[in-house]
């Protein structure tokens, strides 16, 4: 494809373009779209150049940025324009997020702004907002399951009130995540129940087959993602009478990316976000969006395709907003959603790293590192402009999704030890675990893992017993990976409640619309007059929000944890610690030695070891974390069980 050709449609297309779009100022725009346009069309072309209607789309791909871009208001274009000149923004240490669903934090979204007191009092000025788009009464898998793309969930507010937090969320430097769900929508959607009534046009928006035929071919290379609810990836409709594909839930059809007309509606949702001052919009199940016979149907090339398509048009209108991929996959594919072969991300700039996650609970499983270095040395290594979300619990159930070559590597047979880490988790080993469940496979015996990070780390269990010893080592437990999520490179993101140690919440088995769905048991409402514990000394709540809050305002002012690249996992002799350096990259002499103890027990880390590292066995360290200096003899300094430091010569 030679650049002059695209450049030529390009002046067609402006030619082509509505004239209540040349009307307006779009000096900005016209930049942005000619430095993008090559790419663009180049992509698109890829994607739908065999189409007969093909320029036609590219006109109304075109009308579509065009539209968003007028949309945008003085203030969005002014950060856009800030964050253009420091593109390097969201990789400072500064930033800390959560995620909570609005209706288990506040009442709504209109009490929500009410609680941003509660953000800046911890620390936190990144908010995800999990869905608030309209979706069926008890069939909205968590509010994933959309009917409408532009309309807030009435039970939860409005778009004022969207509109109002965004306002108030810049007012106190805190940006605003939403979610966008790209793989499917509701089967109550208007594009589905069009579909339903037999429009032929809307039925292409879907995946949709007279008989199984070419299903039954699809099937035999995809595997099933809630086997024991919803086995299969096709539901027959019988208003249609046709099979759909629903690879989740069998109220949720997913979108046919062959059809060009479904790229450019997804494109005018996302930037009707940005225009609503979502900063950060997350694209959910991006693994799935191409469908390919012979294949599982993820991880795709051409679903990498389509992801940097969206980035590049959306750099055209909105250039200010960010992607983050949610994309809980293989390790090895994890940071492809970055985009490959390039140092700028040309996908998301931002990637759930879930592989840290799972392997920071083996580490609390098995009280050692082993597999937890084995994974660390085989994460795959991101772009220079794109970050980590870093975190110890979500919405989401855990899965050991390890790769086997790394559970051999530590020492462990790949099967057996699931078993134990599941068995561990739901409370069958020790009964240390308080966890649940969550789709357990029969055929395999694979079964991933709900429950609240308290409950998991021992503190639902210790409590009952009232035992101070072990509920002291619960509140290490959860400082302990805290501690690590802060330290280790990426934004890292609290899970509603974790800061409070919110325990598991059974309650979901009374409602009918939950009961057959165990991730509930950690989407807990914050009882607020409990959560005011925080400020009596000596509480639970008080020990653990007072450490997160002191942790995170010293992350704050470490320019060692920003994310550049900027860490070296460290060998240990002692297979209970976790060791790595954390070094300015514009001042390597400025490094943080971050040690944990994954046991119980008290564990020596002898220093001499690390002077190859360019750690100094005779320097007097200092916890930065603390402000104390650790206990040294002989070389070693001591760590308690579940103990952690944030050292630096002093």
């Amino acid at each position: 494809m030679y650049e002059q050709i695209s450049h030529s449609l390009l002046n067609s297309i402006l030619d082509e373009l509505k004239p209540e779009i040349k009307r307006q100022n779009l000096r900005y725009f016209y930049t942005r779209l000619g430095a993008n346009f090559y790419a663009i069309h180049s992509l698109f072309s890829t994607l739908y150049g065999d189409r007969d209607d093909f320029q036609a789309q590219m006109v109304r791909l075109v009308e579509t940025m065009a539209e968003g871009y007028i949309y945008r208001s003085e203030e969005s274009e002014r950060l856009d324009m800030s964050r253009e000149q420091d593109h390097n923004w969201f990789l400072s240490q500064k930033w800390v997020g959560m995620a909570l669903y609005t209706n288990g934090f506040a009442n709504d979204l209109a009490d929500l702004t009410t609680k941003i007191g509660y953000f800046q009092e911890l620390g936190v000025n990144m908010v995800h907002i999990m869905p608030i788009l309209k979706c069926p009464v008890g069939r909205s898998d968590g509010g994933y399951a959309i009917s409408s793309f532009r309309e807030i969930d009435s039970r939860v507010g409005d778009l004022n009130d969207i509109q109002r937090i965004s306002e108030q969320f810049r007012k106190n430097g805190i940006l605003l995540v939403l979610d966008i769900v790209l793989n499917h929508t509701s089967d109550e959607h208007e594009w589905a129940l069009k579909a339903k009534d037999g429009d032929l046009r809307y039925q292409n928006y879907y995946h949709t087959f007279e008989d199984r035929s070419v299903p039954d071919v699809f099937e035999q290379g995809m595997p099933w993602v809630f086997p024991e609810t919803d086995p299969g990836n096709f539901t027959w409709n019988e208003e249609m009478k046709r099979w759909v594909m629903t690879v989740f839930h069998d109220y949720q059809w997913d979108l046919n990316y062959r059809n060009p007309e479904v790229f450019i509606e997804i494109l005018s949702i996302v930037l009707f976000w940005a225009n609503q001052g979502v900063d950060v919009l997350r694209l959910d199940a991006v693994a799935f969006l191409w469908k390919k016979m012979g294949s599982t149907c993820q991880n795709e090339r051409k679903a990498h395709l389509i992801l940097q398509l969206l980035k590049d048009c959306c750099q055209v209108t909105a250039p200010g907003v960010l992607f983050i991929a949610e994309a809980i996959v293989a390790p090895g594919e994890m940071a492809k959603y970055f985009g490959e072969d390039a140092i700028v991300a040309k996908e998301c700039e931002i990637a759930y790293n879930a592989t840290l996650m799972a392997l920071l609970w083996d580490g609390i499983a098995t009280r050692n590192t082993k597999l937890l270095r084995e994974g660390i040395k085989s994460l795959p290594s991101k772009l220079d402009r794109a970050t980590w979300l870093t975190y110890v619990r979500c919405h989401d159930d855990i899965g050991f999704g390890f790769d086997d070559k790394d559970i051999v590597a530590a020492g462990y047979e790949p099967h057996s030890h699931r078993k134990f880490l599941i068995d561990y988790f739901s409370g069958q080993f020790d009964g240390t675990a308080r966890g649940l469940e969550f789709m357990r496979n029969d055929s395999t015996g694979d079964a991933r893992i709900c429950g609240s990070l308290a409950s998991l780390a021992g503190l639902e269990s210790a409590l009952e017993k009232g035992d101070q010893g072990l509920i002291d080592l619960a509140i290490n437990k959860i400082l302990l990976l805290n501690s690590i999520i802060l330290s280790f490179g990426g934004i890292p993101l609290i899970y509603n409640g974790d800061a409070l140690g919110i325990l598991n919440d059974y309650s979901y088995i009374d409602d009918p619309s939950k009961d057959n769905d165990s991730r509930w048991v950690h989407r807990a409402k914050i009882d607020w007059e409990k959560a005011a514990l925080r400020q009596q000394r000596g509480t639970v709540e008080c020990r653990i929000f007072t450490a997160m809050k002191r942790m995170i305002a010293i992350r704050k002012e470490i320019s060692a944890f920003a994310d550049f690249n900027n860490r070296e996992l460290l060998h240990s002799d002692n297979e209970h610690l976790l060791c790595f350096l954390r070094y300015n990259h514009l001042r390597a002499s400025e490094k943080v030695f971050v040690i944990a103890n994954f046991d119980d027990h008290p564990q020596q880390l002898e220093l001499e070891s690390y002077s190859r590292y360019g750690i100094n066995p005779r320097a007097k360290y200092i916890d930065l974390y603390s402000g104390v200096r650790p206990s040294q003899y002989d070389g070693s300094i001591a760590l308690q069980g579940g103990q952690f430091y944030w050292l630096s010569e002093s």
